[in-house]
């Protein structure tokens, strides 16, 4: 049985001025306000072990934000979800009343999280994206067998703001599980952070936008270094080694791409969204013949119906039952272990020349920024940057020379044009085919195929 909350007195605590984008956030870590951690604008960046990176660092939504633009703090529902021993998952109290939760019970609480102490978890619900702080807390109680847990988790038209409360929700968690029926902070937070929901289908209008990841605007870039997670791009990069560039071809070319691990499930949400910061473009007029690349972030059985209608997104679940079901993605990945079982996007999985190449130079470049961070005190660029604008600018130098190609007289697109890509002609060849049919891009590719007399 859900239990509704009541709207309680307004309480407002002290969050500061309001933070726009282009500043280091300095939100309350925890306590009384609202706000999410963050480093002040003066510290200088540090390394960061995997381990290090923490549940309140930042994800950023790139695309569709201007310079000027900033977003408004929309928190369309916040909820309370326990696991009860007889019934399972289910949503112990929630507002708004009228909300449709179905699902956020096992979106915010992973499946095997009972073997873990603490996570978060990023997910798609409908048209929102939540976020959510889970904990299990051992007690003396024979009802409850041992270990009481519970989620409690807020619900936003974006994710870029979700960061900002990551530091309440894991303080609420702990106070739901020590003080369990206590919901008045959880109310007050509501109303004070609630969005105005636009009428939705039968109430005379639509749902409010949904925010994916388009194009990338290229002078939107400098607020970028302190909207994602620090450490997570570059211990993305570590963790699958030379596979990220396997993992970049499929990105860029929109595929289904599910990721699987047990868990914690927090630190394979941030994969998720790294994997689709590879697949940034930022050349104009390009962005109308780019299929969406939506992040799903966190899945599970509930799930499968969504997923059987999409033709690209990028998720990760922890159910080992999803590698069977082969229909729902073009790419699994395992731990390290990328595959396919598409025929077609086999010769992808092998790394060429060129890949190494481009692996060389991006670690060439990183010990050189380090190099610079150390010796010289330039803590200006950080790893991320360097990352992602290292990916932007490959993207970019695809498809301007495609879009270069394709506007000429003979369209011919030639091995010299592929080396001038930063691909190699022969082992780029089946990459470079489906690129122009994802894209729609009308070039001739006269590259011989070394399989083919």
């Amino acid at each position: 049985m859900v239990e509704r909350g009541d709207a309680a007195p307004l309480l407002r605590w002290a969050e500061g001025p309001a933070v726009s984008p282009p500043q280091a956030p300095e939100l309350q870590a925890g306590g009384r306000g609202w706000g999410g951690g963050g480093r002040g604008a003066a510290e200088p960046p540090r390394r960061r072990e995997p381990e290090e990176l923490g549940a309140s660092e930042v994800l950023l939504q790139p695309g569709r934000l201007e310079l000027g633009d900033v977003e408004e703090d929309q928190v369309v529902a916040v909820f309370v979800v326990t696991f009860d021993p007889r019934s399972g998952n289910m949503v112990e109290w929630c507002l708004p009343q009228d909300i449709d939760l179905e699902g956020v019970e096992f979106k915010s609480m992973a499946s095997g999280s009972h073997k873990i102490q603490s996570d978060f978890i990023y997910f798609r619900k409908g048209p929102f994206f939540g976020l959510a702080c889970f904990a299990n807390m051992p007690v003396e109680s024979e009802l409850e067998r041992g270990a009481r847990m519970k989620s409690v988790g807020i619900l936003s038209p974006s994710y870029t703001l979700l960061y900002r409360y990551m530091h309440f929700l894991e303080n609420q968690v702990r106070h739901q599980l020590e003080m369990p029926g206590h919901y008045s902070h959880l109310a007050a937070f509501y109303e004070d952070k609630k969005g105005v929901l636009h009428a939705g289908p039968g109430r005379g209008g639509s749902l409010p936008p949904v925010y994916w990841l388009p194009s990338i605007h290229r002078y939107m870039y400098p607020e970028m270094k302190i909207t994602h997670p620090a450490g997570c791009m570059s211990q993305f990069i570590k963790f699958f080694g030379e596979q990220i560039l396997i993992l970049w071809k499929f990105a860029l070319l929109r595929k289904r791409i599910l990721i699987f691990s047990p868990p914690p499930v927090g630190v394979v949400c941030y994969r998720v969204y790294c994997c689709c910061c590879l697949a940034n473009v930022s050349l104009p007029g390009l962005g109308g013949t780019i299929p969406e690349s939506k992040p799903f972030f966190y899945v599970n059985v509930a799930d499968i119906e969504n997923l059987e209608v999409e033709v690209s997104y990028v998720a990760c679940t922890t159910e080992k039952i999803f590698e069977e079901k082969r229909e729902l993605y073009d790419v699994y990945v395992d731990n390290q272990n990328v595959k396919t079982h598409h025929d077609h996007l086999q010769p992808l999985l092998k790394i060429n020349s060129a890949d190494r190449e481009k692996y060389r130079r991006l670690n060439e470049q990183r010990q050189t920024l380090l190099y610079s961070q150390e010796v010289e005190g330039d803590y200006g660029p950080c790893e991320e940057d360097l990352f992602v604008l290292f990916f932007l600018e490959q993207n970019n130098r695809i498809f301007q020379t495609l879009l270069e190609v394709s506007a000429s007289q003979d369209k011919t697109l030639t091995a010299e044009h592929a080396r001038g890509m930063g691909l190699d002609p022969q082992g780029d060849r089946s990459f470079l085919m489906d690129l122009l049919e994802a894209y729609g891009i009308d070039v001739m590719l006269v590259i011989d195929n070394p399989c083919c007399p």
